[in-house]
């Protein structure tokens, strides 16, 4: 009987020592999580900024850069990332429609103000009729240059105008402008050859811009599909960690940091995502 009763608590004590083992290692597999998030451009500050504050939480990111729009949301798709935060919505709906790619917001964060660059004239109404002007050749970033080109007065667009940009839906051009699509990261480059370029703020402050100081024109107002959001795969909507960095980023040091550094070049927008329309 006592042979009996050892061998229970032996066997006993085998399994609860394997069971913590477990527990342990599955814990510290989870403490060695690293949560990778893909950013377009070198500009990671406020993801500089959310590393040290999410390593107080227990939670590690790398932070992967890409130089154009196209790649953080494929990467995403394939799984070689966790998250991507470098994207208005009004991208990203027009993107994961035309890819066909199961990708969902997570977080609003920023809205970053595009501008009107130019080498050679300081006011936007001293563009001289014929004068070129280059714009980011990508349908929704095309509109939303249009649409800017609209509120500074250059050209007209038809009043139920989508949001998508094509050449052919300028309903009123009176300086008879040449609209140039180039790949967006180029419009910075090719400021010598045109009166002005339309240029997305991400690349701007890349190509030494601030979008508030040397554009001669940019956004006054906010608007809801420029609202940039932090998007995963549909999958991992509710990933617990995933929410957690959503929550951690929508919180008024986040927002005073950035208006800190950016000084009005980005402007952070922390709203619901039934209000960019998910």
């Amino acid at each position: 009987m006592k042979k009996l009763l050892l061998s229970i608590i032996i066997l006993t004590f085998a399994i609860f020592s394997a069971a913590c083992s477990s527990s342990s290692e599955k814990t510290g597999d989870e403490k060695s999580k690293v949560i990778k998030i893909g950013i377009s451009g070198a500009d990671d500050r406020v993801w500089q900024f959310m590393a040290k504050k999410l390593e107080k939480e227990g939670i590690k990111i790398k932070i992967v850069r890409f130089s154009d729009y196209v790649q953080p949301n494929m990467a995403l798709a394939e799984g070689e990332l966790d998250a991507n935060a470098f994207q208005t919505v009004a991208y990203f709906d027009a993107f994961i429609k035309e890819h066909k790619l199961d990708l969902t917001p997570i977080a609003t964060t920023i809205i970053a103000p595009m501008g009107i660059y130019s080498d050679k004239y300081k006011k936007v109404d001293e563009i001289p009729d014929g004068g070129k002007i280059a714009v980011p050749n990508e349908a929704s970033n095309m509109g939303r240059a249009l649409l800017l080109l609209q509120e500074a007065g250059l050209i007209g667009l038809p009043k139920d105008f989508d949001g998508l940009g094509a050449i052919d839906k300028i309903t009123d051009n009176p300086k008879h402008l040449e609209i140039v699509p180039v790949v967006p990261g180029q419009t910075p480059r090719v400021l010598p050859d045109v009166a002005a370029s339309v240029i997305n703020n991400g690349i701007a402050v890349d190509a030494g811009f601030s979008p508030t100081q040397d554009s001669i024109f940019h956004e006054s107002a906010t608007a809801t599909p420029y609202i940039n959001i932090i998007a995963t795969r549909t999958e991992d909507k509710d990933n617990p960690t995933l929410k957690k960095i959503a929550e951690l980023f929508q919180q008024d040091d986040v927002a005073e940091f950035i208006n800190k550094e950016y000084k009005g070049n980005q402007i952070p927008t922390f709203v619901p995502l039934s209000k960019i329309g998910w």
